[in-house]
């Protein structure tokens, strides 16, 4: 779970001590002037105030690579922005815009996902500390061997034919590097087709297992196929991955349980609610079997989490 990086309310009234700031036709604050309040007025639209919790609260929204600006760049982008917000908001509203049927309902929906989204945060928040964190740390990590991993190299091409080649040469002597800098498709193959250590969970299904049942200085004697083509893989060691260290992992781990709070907190909510199905044709659904709960591994109502396979090897 990502964590906005917050803008203190020091760094913004620094800037706006130093920078020039355009806040609806104002003077810029010259940079010895008296830092503001920590939730001074910085501008007015129509005599709505905006205060500096407001341009707080925009920052903390903006994508990670934008709150990474100098805070005197930030500022009175941030300024300007909800000035810009308000001045469309006193337009629509002078047109009575929300009162259009498919305006209203969309305002209705945002409000529904900003209650849902706020109570889901409330629920998931004290599951996700800090000490929640390195408690989890200490019970499943900390001196604890890692998992078991395999050094090796690999070769990538499109066909069987083309794979079953280079093991002939292989059976004859060839050396496996030399061949994966000659023949291998894939990016890995200008470092002789080297993809370092990997434990098993790391690498797609059938490649993980070919590669995890050779021992080392062996190679692959049948192609072996993904969805990336066909490989030819050789063991050049096996070992056993050290203890993880907590920063190593402290993501891991925070995602996990905020991924098992989002859980018990659905499963808690659905469990309060009436809830009936029907089909696409209005018809009532079968419910004598059971429906998909949060701990079934159906996913479909968590938030976005990355599921997608693991990259080709050497990508």
């Amino acid at each position: 779970m990502r964590r906005p990086v917050f803008l203190s309310a020091l760094a913004l009234a620094a800037a706006m001590a130093g920078a020039p700031v355009l806040v609806a036709g104002a003077q810029a604050q010259s940079a010895t002037a008296a830092p503001p309040a920590p939730d001074a007025v910085l501008a007015t639209v129509d005599g709505k105030p905006i205060h500096m919790s407001d341009v707080q609260a925009a920052g903390a929204d903006l994508p990670a690579n934008l709150q990474q600006l100098p805070p005197d760049q930030l500022f009175p982008l941030l300024v300007n922005q909800l000035i810009d917000r308000q001045a469309l908001l006193v337009a629509a509203n002078n047109e009575h815009l929300s009162r259009d049927p498919k305006v209203k309902a969309a305002m209705e929906d945002a409000a529904d996902e900003k209650l849902e989204n706020a109570y889901v945060q409330q629920k998931v928040g004290p599951a996700v500390t800090d000490a929640a964190v390195q408690a989890q740390f200490q019970k499943s990590y900390a001196n604890k061997p890692g998992p078991e991993q395999v050094d090796a190299r690999h070769i990538l091409v499109k066909t069987q034919a083309q794979a079953q080649a280079i093991i002939d040469q292989l059976n004859k002597g060839a050396d496996f590097a030399t061949l994966a800098t000659k023949d291998s498709i894939d990016p890995g193959a200008k470092n002789g087709g080297e993809l370092g250590w990997f434990s098993e969970d790391e690498m797609v299904p059938a490649f993980a297992h070919a590669a995890f049942a050779l021992t080392p200085g062996q190679y692959t004697k049948t192609p072996v196929q993904t969805q990336f083509g066909w490989h030819v893989i050789l063991s050049e060691g096996k070992r056993q991955a050290p203890a993880p260290s907590f920063d190593s992992v402290k993501d891991q781990i925070r995602q996990q349980l905020a991924d098992d709070a989002i859980k018990a907190t659905l499963a808690d909510v659905r469990s309060k609610v009436k809830i009936k199905l029907f089909n696409p044709d209005g018809t009532p659904a079968d419910t004598s079997a059971p429906a998909p709960s949060a701990d079934s591994g159906d996913d479909s109502s968590q938030p976005n989490v990355n599921l997608a396979p693991p990259p080709a090897p050497g990508q």
